[in-house]
């Protein structure tokens, strides 16, 4: 991994530096950008590097601004109104698709686990009927060995970006950067089948997540025409392969993954808005509450088809359903109090399980460089570790006596159920194999059932939140896909009983409810969500009267969570390196220029309109530069006598020069083009290529002597801001629009002078990069 992006070097304070501390006493926000700034300590740092999947990664960023060069116009001006009805009928047509297949391989994978977890919990049973303890303690913790295994080895052998939940990667692509093989096919196949593997190993892990993921690969896959190698060509899909479109249907991708997940379809469309998208708009607002509505309707048609008894051990519980509407919800004064208290618990703990996660996270990220067995070893040594837990604490518990007023039968051997028998005489129940000898969803309906106040003793509750604490932080990080969202309500649930059970006649509150507000209040003290939390809770437990209190639960704990540390998502992010640029500029951005940025830079080449091809392919083959601006000098001012003007013609893209090489655009003289000839060559969809690299391309020593003119292929309209504009600001502008490039002009106009003084991108305006060359800015913490 990057060592640039996980430490801060320590760097000597300069005598700037206390001189700086010394006329400082004030607010470090109010520093004038006319005051003389320090000297930098050395140059911008850029390194695109970050930890994608098993390797570390060159990371490039996507190309989000539409580039309106010459072709582009032209295309713009001659499409028909029925070309762009059928452009706009495609996207909804990819939504539908998107919706669809999401809503399908959800039911698929939950389909697969319920059956597969099922019959392996009946087995356990007969098992202990029978009294052969040791014997189902072999076969539990064989067959759980073996289901990670699968999962394991698809994931460090075929696809190892399938591991973990895929949410930050999706995250940071939606930001603008391109994490490579995100969203392959490859991918796909082994995030369904791992999540499937996983999951019904009874691992303390979700399949929410890796649905997230999923939904961001079949709307990636879509879009493109499929597989890198096997793409469909046609035309009127290749309207879709460009960064900006791919963007917005992989936001719907990732909005169905989390409809898919809760059955919460409102809920997956907040969910994108708020956690995962960076830009939107409300065109894709539409397009994803469509997709998220397909999603829904494909679910619930299943769900009616294994009402019926057609889906094996499926059961009638649906699609993780926790249905608490038959609790009648009444408030009082006192009990706002265990409310606030659920809240700041649930903050605290969930800053705690961050910072916890993030050393455990590092850890792993050592063993997992020593190689692929090393991987293998730490998954299944956690699924062996898992697997001894589940099967042996039930043993610590005491058998209850069943209660003839319970509504549902007591004891059961069922695979689901309230009132597990166990290893317990007929008439008793085991409360701790209720909540662990069962799969995670039933062990969330279980824990999160109303009217079940004397059902879980108190001991039986501190197990299982002590264990799934444990295990919520070792399993999430080994090579299988992975969600944060179940182990989180697990742990969550689990404290949220516990308080209430010690809250005692105190509040009227049922316990079931006390479950819901506490795994709220986790999730949101890890993740930082707000809205689309309360509306997938919402959507989750059916009850519209739990809405007042949820909300202030989730605000409380977010609140005191942001106290702590970031969003978990935030804390992966930073590990992996990825480039992700935050909304909110850091204070002391305002005290720096871009100008000033640019001077801690390499100059920035620049290419004329009509180029000489030698100069191109050098220019090409020795920078890594990914847009290089178009000057030229002596053009003359339509409307003015003066002659030789600089010009700033605009910005032209490396792949685009690429193209130009390799279809052999050459002049044999020094001129400028017709429209016609550049038609014949070239056409829009060819230019959102981004496969060609510069070493595939051969140029002969004659046609290094050619010209050609770039003019047609520049985006003559980039985004541009003054040298004396701050970095907060333009962080701001870049983040909003989605931009790659930003030119820097000088605020002064002459002669001699350059009209572009740099180019500003992704890397150089993260905070850590920019503190590496100015170490002085950032004010010292006080010990």
């Amino acid at each position: 991994e990057d060592s640039n992006h996980l430490a801060n070097p320590e760097t000597p304070h300069s005598l700037e530096a206390e001189t700086y501390e010394e006329e400082e006493g004030r607010d470090p926000e109010s520093n004038s950008l006319r005051q003389p700034l320090l000297k930098r300590n050395r140059t911008l740092s850029s390194t695109p590097l970050a930890l994608v999947g098993a390797k570390v990664s060159h990371i490039e960023s996507l190309d989000y601004e539409i580039n309106e060069n010459d072709l582009f116009k032209h295309d713009w001006r001659r499409r028909s109104k029925a070309q762009v009805l059928q452009y706009i009928f495609l996207k909804w047509s990819l939504a539908f698709l998107v919706g669809l297949l999401t809503g399908l391989i959800a039911t698929l994978i939950n389909l697969a686990i319920e059956n597969i977890a099922g019959y392996k919990l009946l087995a356990i049973v007969g098992f202990i009927e029978e009294g052969r303890y040791i014997s189902g303690l072999i076969f539990f913790t064989g067959i759980n060995f073996f289901l990670t295994l699968i999962a394991a080895v698809l994931c460090v052998c075929f696809a190892p970006t399938a591991a973990g939940p895929g949410i930050p990667e999706i995250k940071a692509y939606l930001n603008g950067v391109d994490t490579p093989n995100m969203f392959g096919a490859t991918t796909l196949l082994v995030k369904i089948v791992g999540s499937i593997g996983a999951v019904s190993a009874g691992l303390d892990l979700g399949k929410e997540g890796p649905l997230v993921h999923i939904g961001s690969c079949i709307a990636s896959l879509l879009a493109q025409g499929g597989p890198d190698n096997y793409r469909i060509k046609w035309r009127w899909l290749r309207y879709f392969n460009n960064d900006r479109d791919r963007r917005d249907i992989i936001t719907c991708g990732s909005s169905s993954g989390v409809c898919a997940a809760f059955r919460a379809p409102v809920g997956g469309v907040l969910f994108a808005l708020e956690e995962v998208a960076t830009w939107w708009r409300s065109a894709l607002l539409w397009r994803t509450f469509f997709s998220t509505a397909v999603v829904v309707v494909v679910l619930r048609a299943f769900i009616e088809i294994c009402n019926s008894g057609k889906c094996g051990l499926f059961g009638t519980g649906g699609l993780i359903m926790f249905d608490v509407s038959d609790v009648k919800v009444s408030y009082q004064a006192m009990d706002v109090i265990p409310i606030i208290i659920i809240g700041i618990i649930g903050g605290l703990l969930g800053s705690l399980y961050n910072h916890v996660l993030h050393k455990v996270l590092r850890v792993y990220n050592l063993i997992n460089h020593k190689g692929k067995m090393h991987k293998l070893i730490l998954a299944l040594g956690v699924s062996l570790f898992t697997s001894v837990c589940q099967y042996c604490l039930p043993f610590l518990a005491q058998c209850r006596a069943c209660d003839p007023s319970f509504p549902e039968t007591c004891p059961t051997n069922d695979r689901s159920g309230n009132f597990k028998q166990f290893n317990c005489p007929d008439g008793y129940y085991n409360d701790l194999a209720t909540l662990l000898l069962t799969t995670n969803d039933d062990a969330v309906r279980n824990i999160f059932s109303t009217n079940t106040t004397n059902e879980f003793h108190v001991n039986s509750i501190l197990i299982f939140f002590a264990l799934y604490c444990i295990l919520g932080l070792i399993t999430f990080g080994i090579a299988v896909p992975s969600g944060l969202f179940l182990p989180i309500i697990l742990m969550g649930s689990g404290y949220g009983r516990l308080l209430s059970m010690a809250m005692g006649s105190y509040t009227n509150l049922d316990e079931g409810l006390f479950a819901v507000l506490g795994a709220a209040s986790l999730m949101a003290g890890s993740m930082r969500m707000t809205v689309s939390l309360c509306v997938i809770f919402l959507e989750l437990t059916n009850n519209l009267l739990l809405l007042p209190i949820t909300m202030i639960v989730l605000l409380i704990a977010k609140t005191v969570g942001d106290c702590f540390n970031p969003s978990i998502y935030e804390i992966i992010l930073e590990l992996k390196g990825l480039p992700f640029l935050d909304a909110n500029p850091e204070p002391w951005m305002r005290n720096l220029t871009v100008g000033e940025l640019a001077d801690v830079k390499p100059p920035v080449v620049t290419l004329c309109g009509v180029e000489k091809v030698s100069r191109i392919v050098d220019v090409l083959r020795n920078t890594t530069h990914n847009a290089f601006p178009i000057v030229d000098q002596g053009v003359p001012v339509p409307g003015m006598v003066a002659t030789g003007a600089t010009e700033l013609h605009g910005l032209i893209l490396r792949a685009h020069l690429v193209q130009a090489l390799k279809k052999k655009w050459f002049l044999p003289e020094k001129r400028r083009t017709e429209e016609w000839e550049v038609r014949e060559k070239f056409n829009w969809v060819e230019l959102a290529e981004r496969e060609l690299k510069i070493e595939q391309v051969a140029v002969t020593r004659d046609e290094m002597e050619m010209y050609v003119d770039l003019h047609p292929l520049t985006n003559t309209t980039p985004f541009t801001v003054v040298e004396s504009l701050s970095v907060a600001k333009a962080l701001v502008l870049f983040r909003q629009v989605g931009l790659r490039h930003l030119l820097i002009v000088p605020k002064y106009q002459g002669a001699g002078v350059a009209p572009v003084v740099g180019i500003l991108t992704r890397q150089d305006l993260r905070a850590y990069n920019i503190l590496s060359a100015f170490p002085h800015l950032e004010r010292p913490k006080l010990s």
